[in-house]
């Protein structure tokens, strides 16, 4: 079969994503190698490295079991109730942690004022949906119900997420919405994973391809839904493309590279809201591959991305 014709990368971006480290075909059997290499590479000493930040490590009750979440504040101290970002990380629903990803929740602390959290849930095949959701909700609604003590302004309060915590992040915008939880000022969605079945042009444009592929999704929702992964009765809990009303949804960002996987659906998303009535800020990056801003952070499109981004988040808060 012909490959199908797909985007280009960015010149600057290939460059860079030639250099990268291939990934090995995912499977189960290497989990605890993947998720090794991601303790080491992402932990909370190098979260904060060279950032005016502090950062407390709490344990708080969970459905499943007690849940690790990290709180980051600015250093410098205020009597003012600053905004609350709350942040769920990625790794394709089983890998990764809770400081994946917290180079963007620490600069929205640092230049925003913000206090960030983020959340260590439970990961897939060993905890299926829906345990990773629910630790998410668990986390955000002791986030909701210790506001003051965390310095939090009840009405400035945001919930993001990256890649799979994109995912998880919109999902868990339905759970509030549907079944109760604190106000959500606003909805940030980094290259969100929306869509168990994993089908769309952008996903057969870039099968095996790239940073993160078609093949990658589908080790993904397999690990997160077993053989429910595509088939008719997947919940819009599970997989938030699903969902056949967007209305009441916060005021939501969500950007995506136009050299990636999740491109499709996440153009798709955005309409589904507009389409709801609600509001959705939608910025497709010319070239960009998965994770593009986080694994090459000094390319040029990536400082406009995080830059964009980082302007939204101000606006909103």
């Amino acid at each position: 079969m012909a490959a199908i014709p797909a985007p280009p990368y960015d010149a600057e971006l290939s460059v860079a994503l030639a250099q990268l480290p291939t990934s090995p075909t995912f499977s189960k059997e290497i989990l605890p190698m993947l998720r090794q290499f991601m303790t080491s590479m992402y932990n909370a000493e190098k979260a904060i490295a060279g950032r005016h930040i502090t950062l407390e490590e709490r344990t708080i009750p969970g459905p499943h079991g007690d849940i690790n979440i990290s709180i980051f504040k600015p250093s410098a101290s205020t009597d003012k109730p600053r905004p609350g970002i709350y942040f769920i990380h990625g790794g394709g629903m089983f890998t990764g942690n809770r400081f994946l990803g917290s180079s963007f929740l620490c600069d929205w602390v640092e230049q925003v004022g913000a206090v960030g959290v983020s959340v260590e849930y439970r990961l897939a095949p060993e905890h299926p949906y829906p345990v990773p959701l629910d630790d998410c909700y668990a986390g955000l609604k002791w986030v909701g119900e210790h506001l003051g003590e965390l310095g939090i302004d009840p009405d400035r309060l945001m919930l993001a997420g990256q890649s799979a915590g994109g995912g998880l992040s919109a999902s868990l915008a339905l759970t509030v919405r549907d079944k109760g939880g604190p106000k959500l000022r606003a909805l940030c969605l980094i290259c969100p994973m929306l869509d168990d079945h994993n089908n769309s042009l952008s996903a057969r444009q870039y099968a095996t391809v790239g940073t993160w592929n078609q093949e990658k999704s589908a080790f993904g929702w397999s690990c997160l839904l077993g053989d429910q992964a595509g088939s008719e009765g997947v919940s819009p809990y599970a997989a938030a493309a699903r969902a056949t009303d967007l209305s009441g949804l916060p005021p939501t960002f969500l950007d995506v590279g136009s050299a990636e996987p999740f491109r499709d659906e996440v153009v798709a998303f955005a309409g589904a809201i507009w389409k709801d009535g609600g509001k959705a800020d939608l910025h497709v990056w010319d070239g960009a591959f998965h994770g593009f801003d986080m694994l090459v952070p000094s390319a040029k499109l990536s400082v406009a991305a995080v830059s964009t981004r980082l302007d939204w988040v101000k606006r909103v808060l």
